[in-house]
């Protein structure tokens, strides 16, 4: 079994044991780095190993497979978890702000922006990797989310949320492109909000009174 790679203590020649939380930061930082140069196509698990100073047994062991270390490398997952905890009155606004927040950071070489780029061409890589997200997505939503037409809330909620990833962050034209950051957030909280309350919850506040 590989273990966590142990550098060198200069004064007993002995080796020091690695935090595994170092090595997976630095693994994921080099799969960036990797996918930054050379696309998801040409990415290989054994290139991450050399640029993180790793085996690839331990990325393997920490990962799986290339398609989970992609998966781990895009921050927008963690960022969604992170959205989900806390009062489900404000789930809309958690979830945007934190959409808005990740997707303002990106750039044309950014993992998922170039994903949903490749999906649009119709790469069958790409699509098995926006199905993988999708899947993760989804089971973190039915945790939170309820009633009779949850799955149909949660497709439409994607869909909101690829539309406008594709119009602003690939596409780059238009008013939905030029829109200030705070103002897009509040839309998109709107947008949002009808789908991710259970249809008994009651208005929040600056929503129309009945």
């Amino acid at each position: 079994m590989d273990e966590e790679p142990r550098p060198s203590d200069g004064r007993t020649g002995k080796r020091r044991r690695r935090d595994p939380q170092a090595s997976q930061e630095a693994i994921l930082d080099a799969t960036r780095a990797e996918l930054n140069e050379r696309g998801y196509g040409r990415m290989t698990i054994r290139g991450v190993a050399a640029r993180a100073g790793v085996t690839h047994g331990l990325v393997m062991r920490h990962f799986g497979t290339k398609e989970k270390l992609f998966l781990a490398a895009i921050p927008g997952p963690q960022r969604l978890d992170a959205a989900l905890t806390g009062d489900p009155a404000t789930l809309a606004e958690r979830i945007a702000h934190a959409y808005v927040e990740r997707m303002e950071a990106a750039d044309s070489a950014d993992p998922f922006v170039a994903l949903i780029r490749s999906a649009a061409a119709n790469d069958p890589t790409a699509n098995r990797l926006y199905s993988a997200m999708q899947e993760y997505s989804t089971a973190a939503y039915r945790t939170v989310l309820e009633g009779p037409d949850v799955d149909a809330r949660v497709d439409l909620l994607a869909a909101v949320l690829l539309g406008v990833t594709f119009s602003r962050y690939v596409v780059r034209e238009g008013a939905l492109a030029s829109m200030e950051p705070s103002v897009l957030s509040a839309h998109l909280a709107g947008l949002l909000r009808p789908l991710v309350q259970p249809r008994h919850a009651g208005p929040v506040d600056g929503d129309p009174q009945p």
